[in-house]
Order: C-alpha cells, then structure tokens, then sequence
C-alpha cells in the first residue's frame, strides 16, 4: 500500500499548509507534495554516487516495498553489471545474484516502459522457477512488479520493487504510481550517464595534463583560488617564484606581480570568452633560486547561460616547469612506436627537452660516444637524420600525447 501524504510531510509544516484552504483543495496540496517529494529525489539522485540511492529509497518507502533495485547495467558472462540497492538489502544475497542467479532470473526483457509482474508475464511458472525457488524465497521477498528502460543512448536499465511474503500484493494503483514514476526515472539516469561521461572525460583530460606535467590553476570570479592539479601544488609548494597567499595568486617579483594580477584581471573580466577560451596572455614568472623561469598561460573560463557561482572556474593558468622531469608514460610510448630500447627512447626525449647530446649522456650515466651510438640507431629507427628534425617529430607527434 502507497505511503500516505500525512507520513511524508512534517506536522508543522502540514498545519501551516492547510490553514485557509478548502478540504479538496488540502488533498491537492498533500498530493503535490508527495509526487514533489519523490520527483526531487529522483532527479537530485542523478548526481549522487553511488547514483539514485536515495531514490532508491524514497520510492521504497512510497511503495511499501522491502527492496527496490536500479540495474544500471546487466550482469553477464564478462561483467558483473552495476546494480544499485537500497541499504536493506542482504549484502550476501545481492553478490549471488550478481555472481550466479542473473543467468537464471526469467523477469527480464520486459515490455519497454510497461510496469509488469512475473505472474503477468510468466503465469504459474514464475513460482515454480528455479530462480523464485533459490533465490527469492530464501531471502523471503514475495512479490515483485518490474519495467525495463530503453534509453535513446542504447542504455538498457532494469527497475524492480519486491514486497515481503507477508505483505499484500501490488496492486493496479502500486503499478499505476510506478508508471508516473518511469519517465522521471528514465530522464534521471539519461542525466547520470551524462554527467559520468563528462567526469570521465575530465578524469581523462586531467590524467593527461598531469602525465604531461602542465600544472593548471582554477579562479574564481573573484580572484580566489579554487583548484589546482597535483602539478600545479608540486609548483606551488616549493614557494620557488609562484606563490599562493591564503586563496590568492601571486608572485616574489613585485613587477611580475603586479602584471599577473593585470592579466588574471583582464580573464576575469569575462570578455570575449562567450565566445570560447581564448588566450588573455603569456608571462614568465622568474624564481629567486635562479632555475629557469616558469611559463604561465592564462585562459578565460565561457561562462555559458548558468547562474554564476563562486566555485565556478572563471579564468584558468597553465603552468610549465621548464625544468620538470619528463613523464614515466613518455618513455614507453616513444619505445613502443619506434622500437627503442629503453636507453634510446630516455636520449630521444632528453634531446626534445632540449639537452644537447653532451648533456643527455651526462644525465643517462654513459660515455658521449656511447650516446652518440644510440643517436645513429634512433635516426635509423625513425628515418631522420638530422638532430633538429627528430626533436620535432617527437614535440609535434608523440611527448604531447604521451
């Protein structure tokens, strides 16, 4: 049986809301505002992670239900799938149907959209089946109504609420309930699987950012500090020419100062950036410990047609070290594409930062000639033979995507 409006609304709340209103319209009110209740949870479930738990357990308590079950992605032979539960679910029985029961589990390849039980689709066979047999009755779950979901995307999700043994049947109300839910549901999880791409893309831009040892620095609207990459900290923390003041940028030089404050300005300002990022300018920031100068590029943030807010990137800096060890990933790229031993593939990228070859053995440990050896066979390898031409292969076409 659905959870009446009067259990979901707090008392006060519920007092003030009927004061000079008519009895029917109370009813609406209540009524609005336990669809509100459960739509909100749904939709703020996009964003969670696990994603939609909390959904998860509105809708359970809306149902009356012991379980309710999200499978964002089938189990199969090579996967164990994504399947999110409410909390009272038993852990144990869960990992068996991950593990075993999904290949035996007859209430799938539902209708599309369609709230449906298994008696509905399977008649007297459903509690014959070995999967109600084994796994349903053990963990004492006696009715199940379900719906499959076809996303445009190609995503295929699976929603089912089970009641105990004990308790009543769903009734057509129950699946007529599930039915309003459904299409919120579906457009929640179209709105999840957006946001994990975009995280996973982030994830993926950052790796390499960090792979490539170009440290980023995020501002705010006002001027604050409000992220930085593990590079960016590496920079940052040895006080070595850039410095960060409580949330603020700044630098040793007091001219340097002053024109990165101008410039990080001029980005925050915002023009232009509707527009796209575009480069607001380019200033080295020199360290009093005499090690090259550090290269800062500053970027404004477009800021699209969302509220602003203060945790929204309005400007980035990128950062380079000059100075930075090269990547670990580089190496192995560099050996594989062109089938370098390890000891040619370290010259090579020694020679793209910009090491003469002298300088190069000194850092590999060997002998000028010996690195003089390796370069005929890296021009060899790669088909060049000029120094100047095999530094910029290796800048253009292969370091930066390392």
């Amino acid at each position: 049986m659905l959870q009446t409006a009067e259990a979901v609304i707090p008392d006060a709340a519920r007092r003030d809301a009927m004061r000079g209103v008519s009895a029917t319209q109370a009813g609406e009110l209540l009524e609005f505002e336990r669809l509100n209740r459960v739509f909100t949870a749904i939709y703020d479930g996009a964003s969670e992670n696990p994603p939609m738990r909390s959904s998860l357990q509105v809708l359970r308590d809306v149902f009356a239900a012991k379980h309710t079950t999200l499978i964002l992605r089938p189990a199969t032979v090579q996967s164990a799938g994504a399947i999110i539960n409410t909390d009272t679910v038993n852990l144990e029985a869960s990992e068996s149907y991950r593990t075993h029961f999904h290949a035996l589990d007859p209430f799938v390849d539902l209708p599309d959209g369609e709230v449906v039980t298994p008696e509905e689709l399977m008649g007297p066979r459903w509690r014959k089946s070995t999967f109600y047999r084994q796994f349903m009755e053990p963990v004492e779950v006696g009715h199940l109504i379900g719906a499959d979901l076809h996303l445009a995307s190609g995503i295929e999700c699976r929603f089912r609420i089970s009641r105990d043994t004990h308790a009543e049947p769903f009734s057509e109300n129950d699946k007529g309930v599930a039915r309003a839910v459904l299409p919120h549901l579906k457009r929640a999880i179209q709105l999840h699987a957006r946001l994990d791409d975009l995280e996973s893309e982030r994830q993926l831009f950052a790796g390499t950012l960090n792979r490539m040892q170009l440290g980023t620095i995020s501002v705010a609207r006002d001027g604050t500090v409000i992220d930085l990459n593990p590079e960016a900290q590496r920079i940052v923390a040895e006080k070595d020419g850039l410095l960060l003041s409580g949330r603020h940028l700044g630098a040793d030089s007091t001219t340097e100062r002053r024109e990165l404050q101008r410039v990080l300005r001029l980005a925050l300002d915002g023009k232009g950036a509707a527009q796209g990022p575009s480069v607001i300018d380019a200033l080295p920031i020199s360290r009093p410990s005499g090690r090259g100068k550090l290269c800062l590029v500053v970027r404004a943030v477009p800021h699209g047609v969302s509220p602003a807010s203060q945790q929204r990137a309005a400007a980035v800096i990128f950062v380079r070290d000059p100075e930075a060890t090269r990547m670990q990933g580089a190496n192995e790229v560099v050996r594989r594409l062109f089938n370098f031993t390890r000891m040619e593939a370290a010259l090579a990228l020694h020679l793209a930062d910009g090491l003469t070859l002298d300088e190069a053995a000194e850092q590999l440990g060997v002998r000028r000639n010996t690195a003089r050896t390796y370069l005929r066979f890296i021009f060899c390898k790669t088909g060049v033979t000029r120094q100047t031409t095999l530094v910029r292969m290796l800048l253009n076409n292969i370091v930066s995507l390392a």
